[in-house]
C-alpha cells in the first residue's frame, strides 16, 4: 500500500500537467468556434477576466486577507501595467491571431515564450550570459532556433498536409476551422501572435518584480491584475466596438468560451500550475507545453476539420527543438545555482564549527591559565601566614 501511495505521489505532478494541457487545448478549440461564430474578441477578454476575478477574489480574501501589503503608487503602477500586458494586449492579440490562423498554429507560436522571456531578461539585465559555459550556449542556440522556427511558420505556409481522418470532413457544425485563410491574413495572424507572446514574456518580467511585494499574496495579486485588466478591457472595447449588440451573450458557445477561459484557464490552471511549480520548478511545468500543441492538432482536425500546412509542421518541430534546448540550459543553470548554494552553506557551517572549536580552545586555555594563577595565589596566601607566624615569635622574643 505504501508503495502504491508513493507511486501516486510521484505521478501526481505529471497527471496534473497533462490534465492542464487538455484544459488549455479545450480553451483554444472552444474559443476558435466562438470567434468564428462572430463573437468579438474584445468582449471575450472582458467577460473572461471578469469571471476570473469573481472566482479568484473570494479565495484571496479568505486565505490572504491578513497582513496585506500597502498599495503604494509604485505597486499600483505595477498592477496597472500587468493588467495592460496580460488581459488587454496579450489576450486581444492572441485571440485576433487565433481567428486569422488556427488553434494548432497559435499553440505552436506560444511555445516561443521561454525564448522570448530569456531575451527580455537579457534586455532588462535580469539575466547574465556567460557564453563560455555550455548551459548559456544551449539557451542562446535554443532561442535562435525558436525564433527561426517562428519566422519559417510566418513566411512559409507550404502545401496542405492531409490527415487520414479529415479526408472526407471539411466542416463540422459551427466550427468553421477548416475554411481557407488568405496568405495575407495568415501573415497578419502570425505577427499578432508574436506580439502577444512578447507581451506575455514582458508580463513575466514585470511580475517577478511585483511578486517581491506580494510573495505571500499571489492570489491577491492575480485577482487585482484580473480586475484591473477587466476595467482596461472594457475601455478598449468601448473604443473598438461601437455596436452595443456585441455585448449580448446568451446560453450559447460565447458564454461557454468566456466561462471556460475564466474558470479553467485563468483560475484552476493558475492554482494547479502554482502547486506544480512549487514542487517541481518552473522548467518542469513549461516542458509540457508542446503536448498541448499535439492535443490541439488532433482535436482541431476532428472537431474543426482544421487544415494543417507543411510550413506549420516543420516550424512547430523546429520551435519544440529550440524550446527544449532553452529548458535544458535553464534546468542546468538552476542545478548549478543550487549546488553553489549547498557548497556555500557547507563552507559556512564548517567555518562556524571551526570558529566554535577555536573559541572552545581559547576558553579552555583561559580556564587553564586561570587555574594556574589561582594555584599561585593560593600558594602565596598559604605561605604568608606561615611566614608571619614564623616571624612573630622572633619579634615577641
Amino acid at each position: 500500500m505504501k508503495s502504491d501511495g508513493s507511486f501516486f505521489n510521484i505521478c501526481k505532478p505529471y497527471i496534473a500537467m497533462i490534465s492542464l494541457q487538455f484544459g488549455y487545448a479545450g480553451m483554444n478549440i472552444i474559443t476558435k468556434i466562438s470567434l468564428n461564430g462572430g463573437m468579438s474578441h474584445y468582449v471575450l477578454v472582458v467577460y473572461r477576466h471578469a469571471i476570473a476575478t469573481a472566482v479568484i477574489a473570494p479565495f484571496a480574501f479568505f486565505f490572504e486577507r491578513k497582513a496585506q501589503p500597502k498599495i503604494t503608487f509604485q505597486v499600483f503602477m505595477q498592477i496597472f501595467i500587468l493588467g495592460l500586458l496580460g488581459p488587454v494586449i496579450d489576450q486581444n492579440f492572441y485571440y485576433a491571431g487565433l481567428k486569422l490562423t488556427s488553434p494548432t498554429f497559435s499553440c505552436a507560436m506560444s511555445n516561443m515564450l521561454p525564448a522570448m522571456t530569456f531575451i527580455m531578461a537579457i534586455i532588462f539585465r535580469m539575466e547574465k550570459v556567460n557564453i563560455k559555459k555550455v548551459i548559456y550556449q544551449a539557451k542562446v542556440v535554443g532561442t535562435v532556433i525558436t525564433v527561426g522556427g517562428a519566422m519559417l511558420m510566418t513566411l512559409y505556409k507550404g502545401p496542405l498536409v492531409e490527415m487520414a481522418w479529415t479526408a472526407h470532413r471539411r466542416s463540422i457544425g459551427g466550427g468553421g476551422g477548416g475554411k481557407d485563410t488568405s496568405d495575407r491574413d495568415w501573415f497578419i495572424g502570425c505577427i499578432l501572435l508574436i506580439i502577444a507572446t512578447l507581451a506575455w514574456a514582458s508580463l513575466f518580467i514585470l511580475q517577478k518584480a511585483a511578486l517581491k511585494t506580494y510573495s505571500n499574496h499571489q492570489l491577491s495579486l492575480t485577482s487585482m491584475v484580473c480586475f484591473m485588466g477587466t476595467l482596461q478591457a472594457v475601455a478598449v472595447t468601448f473604443v473598438m466596438e461601437h455596436d452595443p449588440s456585441v455585448w449580448r451573450i446568451g446560453w450559447d458557445m460565447n458564454l461557454l468560451a468566456a466561462a471556460y477561459a475564466g474558470i479553467v484557464t485563468s483560475s484552476i490552471s493558475y492554482y494547479v500550475q502554482g502547486l506544480v511549480m512549487k514542487a517541481k520548478g518552473p522548467v518542469f511545468a513549461t516542458a509540457f507545453s508542446p503536448l498541448m500543441m499535439i492535443i490541439v492538432a488532433v482535436m482541431g482536425s476532428f472537431i474543426l476539420a482544421e487544415k494543417i500546412y507543411l510550413g506549420g509542421v516543420i516550424g512547430s518541430a523546429i520551435i519544440v527543438v529550440g524550446l527544449y534546448s532553452v529548458l535544458w540550459g535553464k534546468y542546468k543553470e538552476d542545478q548549478e545555482q543550487k549546488n553553489t548554494l549547498i557548497i556555500q552553506e557547507i563552507v559556512k557551517e564548517n567555518n562556524n564549527n571551526n570558529n566554535n572549536n577555536n573559541n572552545n580552545n581559547n576558553n579552555n586555555n583561559n580556564n587553564n591559565n586561570n587555574n594556574i594563577v589561582g594555584e599561585e595565589k593560593a600558594a602565596v596566601a598559604i605561605d604568608l601566614p606561615i611566614f608571619t607566624s614564623q616571624v612573630k615569635p622572633i619579634q615577641q622574643v
